[in-house]
């Protein structure tokens, strides 16, 4: 499907010599950009499911340290 988009010239110049220097058109190099954005989002966690790990936090079976331990120099 084709399809219109405004670029702002430099970024079209840069598009366009980036294409060049890896022998591919401006078409490929904007489905390649906007496949890993996509695929890139899909992979990323909701900020909801973010939040609720960071919540719940880990357990790595030992104890918590004490403010004391924790500030120990050695």
């Amino acid at each position: 499907m084709k399809t219109t988009i405004d670029l702002p010239d430099d970024l079209l110049h840069r598009a366009k010599v980036a294409a060049a220097q890896r022998k591919t058109t401006l078409k490929e190099l904007v489905q390649a950009g906007l496949d890993w954005v996509l695929r890139t989002d899909a992979e990323t966690p909701s900020h909801q499911a973010a939040l609720a790990r960071l919540q719940k936090g880990l357990r790595l079976g030992g104890q918590p340290l004490t403010r004391d331990q924790a500030h120990e120099r050695r």
